[in-house]
């Protein structure tokens, strides 16, 4: 998705207020919607990436979801299947399971509501190279022992933790 794509800008329930261009979305810290996808293989390893230089949000930084944006007038769950299978370079994806959704707020004017799916993918993947700078699958172990040591995206580490909570 472009700057100049439109999103719905949405309040603290998640209902459509008016709206906006991506990049003054992003620009004005207007509270838009986004998703969340957590990919593993057949072996259940987690899709792990290192986004672009490029990325209009936490460039080079790592990530444990694959995701994004969802447009104007698109629901979460197309949302879902559309980035999953365009950050993963894949089609015929199956429907990423819908899980749970909470507002993301750094607290710093940057604020979204994320919903959180998973899905597995045992297609070869084939990241889009303006999105992934690098991508590997790994355990979970591996995922949090370097949670201390790799910079991520902070979106990313609270979807994660508050998937961590949800499975108990």
């Amino acid at each position: 998705m472009s700057a100049d794509e439109i999103l719905d800008i949405v309040d603290e329930n998640d209902q459509v207020i008016g709206t906006s261009p991506r990049g003054e979305a992003y620009a004005r810290g207007l509270r838009h919607r986004c998703v969340f996808i957590q990919a593993r293989d057949a072996a259940g390893r987690v899709f792990v990436h290192r986004r672009t230089t490029t990325k209009l949000v936490f460039p080079s930084l790592y990530d444990m979801f694959v995701g994004g944006v969802v447009g104007a007038g698109e629901s979460y769950d197309d949302a879902a299947l559309r980035e999953a299978e365009e950050e993963l370079g894949v089609s015929g994806l199956p429907r990423p399971a819908f899980l749970f959704k909470f507002l993301y707020d750094d607290g710093a004017g940057q604020s979204w509501w994320s919903a959180v799916y998973e899905v597995r993918c045992e297609l070869p993947v084939r990241p889009q190279v303006e999105e992934v700078a690098w991508h590997d699958f790994l355990t979970d172990e591996e995922v949090v022992s370097r949670l201390g040591e790799w910079e991520w995206v902070p979106d990313g580490v609270a979807a994660w933790e508050r998937l961590r909570d949800w499975r108990g």
